[in-house]
């Protein structure tokens, strides 16, 4: 499963690098490829919303929309 995120709080280039670091210590997230304000997963299993935003509150980036899945190619 591959995940669209929107994010807002990437003040700095070095928050790419702490975004990814947090979204890659959660569980079942098997790549993020980090962008200044998106961030895009693939997922090894199903991973809610409320996990992802934990994950990123503990970098002080917060999402600001639904989680979207993307079709697989």
């Amino acid at each position: 499963m591959r995940l669209r995120l929107t994010l807002e709080g990437m003040l700095a280039v070095h928050a790419k690098r702490a975004v990814f670091m947090a979204l890659a210590g959660v569980p079942g997230v098997a790549n993020a490829e980090v962008d200044m304000g998106s961030a895009t997963i693939d997922c090894e299993h199903q991973v809610t919303e409320a996990t992802l935003r934990a994950a990123l509150d503990t970098v002080g980036v917060r999402l600001t929309a639904s989680v979207r899945e993307l079709p697989t190619l």
